[in-house]
């Protein structure tokens, strides 16, 4: 038995997956199968190092420990073939927390930023809030995953007066791990029109064989000079509650325009626990990773055959990367919202609706395989009642 079969209760626990669907939904005795966090126990030597810094005593403010750079820089280079210098290297509460800084550190109100559609829900959330202009480039789905127009986009770059992309590397929620060839043609067009790219690289360490993850920069060297690489432990080890995430940003000139913003915002301060947690998964995590993505590729396995079983009106896009899964329920031809209230009231299972990923995610929803076999197998089951007559 693995120890990813262990059910953990994580209701009462001020959980948002667990503990928010009831007032949510108005519907009790809800199975989640939404937010994009685990339901496993993180990795033991990670709550140990946790909970030395208890035992301490004293939760005073901490600097960044230089263990934690010498961490990152090696998992890096380990896991991704990345090559990160210490300079290079800032820290943030979160991804989103960066997109925003990012944002307002290279664009001006009213100037266009570039999303791919449909993509987490973030990525437009946080230009329209920052009062930028939001172009959404659709996405392709071709040979069973999404693709770039690259010739549309670059059209779209060009009549929009695009200054910054916000990419997703992994794909999130496709699962889609773009290609070094893919990152090499968006970055060429990037960087011929002078465009800033800030690439979402948190699912990095989630890619299923024989896929292999390529980092933005890593695609090309050139690529450093325009690009900021978000990234942390966070997804990779189910940490999401402390707080700390990473950007690198090569070019100098782009780094101190990010760090100006972060002063202004007073953004330059870490939890505690993100220091210690980070340092220590990147340190000791590696087999607890493998261990995990070889169970994600049997619940993988289980969610497709289950579809293609049970339910064959729904198209699965199999994922390469993430623990993330979009499903096309088109075949039923429902509204989004009749979608989501069948999954609710009559399969009492919570997914994420794939109209908010954007328009291209009408008739879609995003299911999260990161959880127990028994979890998923009731889960999977709920969604077919769902459907039944």
């Amino acid at each position: 038995m693995s120890k990813f079969d262990d059910v953990i209760d994580r209701r009462h626990t001020n959980c948002i997956k667990w503990d928010t669907i009831e007032d949510t939904y108005d519907e009790k005795e809800l199975l989640p199968l939404w937010v994009a966090d685990m339901d496993f126990k993180a990795h033991q030597p990670i709550l140990d190092a946790l909970s030395e810094v208890l035992k301490q005593g004293v939760l005073g403010y901490t600097k960044v420990p230089n263990n934690l750079y010498e961490a990152i820089q090696n998992w890096q280079k380990t896991h991704h073939r990345l090559l990160v210098e210490k300079e290079a290297i800032l820290f943030s509460s979160g991804v989103v927390p960066s997109l925003a800084t990012a944002i307002q550190a290279y664009t001006s109100p009213s100037e266009s930023v570039l999303i791919c559609d449909p993509v987490y829900p973030p990525f437009a959330n946080v230009i329209k809030q920052n009062k930028r202009n939001l172009v959404r480039h659709a996405l392709i789905q071709r040979n069973g995953h999404f693709e770039i127009d690259f010739t549309k986009m670059e059209e779209q770059i060009i009549a929009e007066n695009v200054k910054l992309l916000l990419f997703c590397n992994p794909h999130n929620p496709g699962g889609h791990v773009w290609t070094k060839i893919e990152i090499q043609t968006l970055g060429n067009l990037c960087q011929k029109h002078h465009v800033i790219v800030i690439s979402d690289e948190i699912h990095q360490d989630l890619v299923f064989s024989p896929h292999v993850f390529c980092s933005f920069t890593a695609a090309n060297e050139l690529f450093k000079g325009f690009t900021v690489t978000l990234t942390a432990a966070t997804k990779t080890f189910n940490l999401a509650g402390i707080k700390n995430s990473m950007v690198f940003i090569p070019n100098q000139a782009l780094r101190q325009a990010f760090v100006t913003v972060q002063k202004q915002n007073q953004q330059t301060e870490i939890n505690t626990f993100g220091y210690v947690g980070t340092t220590v998964a990147y340190q000791t995590g590696a087999q607890w990773l493998q261990e995990l993505l070889t169970y994600m590729e049997a619940n993988i396995q289980l969610t497709t055959e289950f579809f293609a079983n049970e339910m064959p009106q729904v198209k699965v896009m199999q994922p390469e990367g993430t623990y993330l899964m979009w499903l096309d329920f088109s075949n039923y031809q429902m509204t989004d919202q009749q979608l989501q209230d069948t999954l609710i009231h009559k399969g009492k299972v919570v997914l994420n609706s794939g109209i908010s990923f954007g328009p291209a995610g009408t008739q879609h929803m995003r299911l999260n395989f990161a959880c127990s076999k028994a979890t998923l197998e009731e889960g999977l089951m709920r969604i077919k009642k769902a459907f039944q007559a």
